[in-house]
């Protein structure tokens, strides 16, 4: 995490999925996790850490106003939980509900999705629980 001039915490760069080749392959080779608001695709990643990518189509959030918050309140409970999580790389898609869901309902789906992400992929890294024995 670093933080700008005003003092906002951001999500690094190190941190986001950007190449197209990354999100094919999160896709084709992930693993999937959902609930009625969101899925994700993990997949391990050679990365000292998680990595997020954002998939918010028009279609189902709605103008840009929606899909920028959808996509901060993504990124903000990411930030928040990275360090939580295995080395994969995650791709959160969103569901066509999430248009009726309030912004605390959204970040408890979330919370509760990392957990079940980091339960489900944490034979990908053995940081994912803070020990390498698989106790």
């Amino acid at each position: 995490m670093t933080t700008k001039p005003g003092g906002l915490l951001r999500l690094p760069a190190e941190r986001r999925l950007r190449r197209k080749a990354d999100f094919d392959a999160a896709y084709a080779r992930g693993k999937r996790c959902s609930n009625e608001y969101f899925l994700v695709i993990a997949r391990p990643n050679p990365a000292s850490g998680p990595r997020l990518g954002l998939s918010v189509a028009t279609k189902v959030a709605g103008n840009s106003v929606r899909r920028n918050r959808l996509r901060r309140l993504v990124r903000e409970s990411f930030r928040l939980r990275q360090r939580e999580l295995p080395a994969c790389d995650l791709v959160v898609s969103v569901r066509p509900k999430v248009r009726s869901a309030g912004a605390a309902e959204l970040r408890a789906s979330l919370g509760e999705l990392w957990v079940k992400v980091g339960r489900q992929c944490a034979s990908f890294s053995p940081r994912a629980s803070g020990s390498t024995s698989g106790s």
